[in-house]
């Protein structure tokens, strides 16, 4: 949202060709990072303002502006249908308070409302939802108009360091580049280096990992520029991504950099396999080569030259795909973005084949893991468990009415037990026994009161001791035993 000085500000504005002029300060625009704030010029709706944070920085600050003044690389805005579309923000003129100190800048506006994060052009979800163009040729020259911006800086001397993607917009309609936050690059000036205040991680070039900001330059903007391609390219999959070996080993994307760990070259990484939806494998032979360069311990970096002019020669040479209009393909292997959409919805066949299919955990389903499920399957547990319990007590009580009165019941059939003699007897009483304690095991899992060693050994020994009491009594052995002792 906008917001209105409560007073009009002034500030004197020095051009590089010497001239001078007032310009009163507009209306708020942006807060800013960590360098100053964004205002409108109140005089021209074409330019914009930048205000330092730290007015103690101005010497250091006026030095490197007036580097950038006389070192432009002339950049030019590009227009389109009446539209000018300004790509670089580069200084137009230091700005002074009353007192001499250095306050800020005067820049040329870039329409941010007509532009969005670079990063934005690469998934199709948030392309789908920021309406922005489907065709694959677009990225393909997002990525050449980068090169094209990086190589007329390098050839003034200057580096961005941090190319990161805040800085790096793109203009929706045209697919040309805006770059903001200029003050922020490594300047070249005519005796000095002023060097790059910020540097962002994943971007950080493997040999850079022990140098400051400062001390970054050309090899820097190589690498991250190869990142920005790569990942333009290859639907925002990062060079440094991929599926690792190994569960327990999870490297962050700057501890792969900085351990050269590449999942995309002419030979398989050790430490990761490429993401599963790479397209790398239908990129053209020299792109390859190139990223190769860019990414293996041993390759010499293509220079933001090489890249833009090896971009020019592949947008010159797409081959539009029969089934997709918004697909473009580089190579007779065909197209890589088909294979990955066929791939991608096979695999979300078979997810939500799985998603379907109910999951078991402990013999239940997951489905049925839900808290009023839980409560009523823990409740009819319960009923069970003390039918269980009633049932068990039903049939121990029997159990031992049973063996107590065996002698009673037996009382018809002495005769005929007794004819059989002792010994088919004490056959009889061994298989009864096996039975019971065949029985008892079998029916311990389904009766939790015979899980109890204790009990069930009580109830066998009780069987036995009725059985054999009734055997004597039968056998009238007491009788025999005395007739014995006389």
């Amino acid at each position: 949202m906008l917001e209105k000085s409560s007073e009009i500000i002034c500030y004197n504005a020095l051009y590089a060709d010497g001239r001078f002029e007032k310009i009163r300060l507009g209306e708020l625009v942006n807060r800013g990072g960590a360098a100053g704030k964004i205002y409108l010029n109140a005089d021209n709706p074409e330019q914009v303002i930048k205000i330092f944070h730290k007015k103690q920085k101005s010497d250091t600050n006026r030095q490197k502006l007036t580097a950038m003044l006389q070192n432009n690389p002339h950049i030019d805005p590009v227009e389109k249908d009446g539209i000018k579309y300004v790509q670089l923000a580069w200084p137009q003129a230091i700005l002074e308070d009353d007192n001499g100190f250095c306050v800020g800048y005067l820049m040329p506006l870039i329409r941010m409302d007509s532009a969005v994060s670079l990063d934005h052009f690469m998934q199709k979800a948030i392309r789908k939802k920021l309406h922005l163009s489907e065709k694959y040729a677009c990225r393909i020259f997002a990525a050449y108009n980068v090169a094209s911006i990086v190589t007329s800086l390098h050839k003034c001397g200057h580096y961005i360091v941090d190319l990161k993607p805040s800085n790096v917009s793109v203009y929706k309609d045209t697919m040309l580049i805006a770059m903001v936050d200029c003050d922020g690059f490594s300047i070249k000036g005519e005796k000095n280096r002023y060097p790059a205040e910020f540097v962002s991680e994943e971007y950080i070039y493997p040999e850079g990992m022990s140098l400051g900001c400062d001390e970054m330059g050309e090899e820097q903007d190589k690498f991250a520029l190869a990142v920005r391609i790569f990942k333009l390219l290859n639907n925002g999959i990062h060079p440094y991504s991929g599926v690792p070996r190994k569960e327990e080993d999870m490297l962050t994307i700057q501890n792969r950099i900085e351990q050269y760990h590449y999942a995309y070259g002419l030979w398989p990484d050790t430490y990761q396999a490429p993401h599963p939806y790479t397209i790398h494998e239908y990129f053209d032979k020299n792109t390859l080569e190139m990223f190769e360069r860019a990414f293996s311990k041993a390759g010499n970096r293509p220079s933001a030259y090489e890249w833009q002019e090896h971009l020019w020669k592949l947008m010159h040479n797409l081959k539009t795909c029969k089934k997709d209009h918004n697909h473009v393909y580089f190579t007779s292997k065909g197209c890589g973005l088909c294979m990955i959409e066929e791939k991608f919805t096979v695999d979300m066949k078979d997810k939500l084949r799985q998603m379907e299919t109910p999951r078991m955990v402990r013999g239940m389903t997951v489905s049925s893991l839900s808290e009023a499920n839980m409560k009523r399957t823990k409740a009819e547990k319960i009923l069970k468990n003390i039918r269980i319990r009633n049932f068990s007590i039903l049939v121990i009580s029997f159990y031992m009415l049973f063996f107590t009165f065996l002698s009673w019941i037996l009382n018809p059939f002495t005769a005929v037990i007794a004819s059989c003699g002792l010994g088919i007897q004490s056959f009889m009483l061994t298989l009864i026994m096996l039975g019971i304690h065949w029985l008892m095991n079998k029916f311990k899992s389904q009766i939790p009161i015979l899980q109890n060693n204790g009990i069930t050994q009580m109830l066998q020994a009780y069987a036995f001791f009725c059985m054999l009491i009734c055997l004597i009594i039968i056998n009238d052995i007491p009788d025999d035993l005395f007739t014995l002792a006389e």
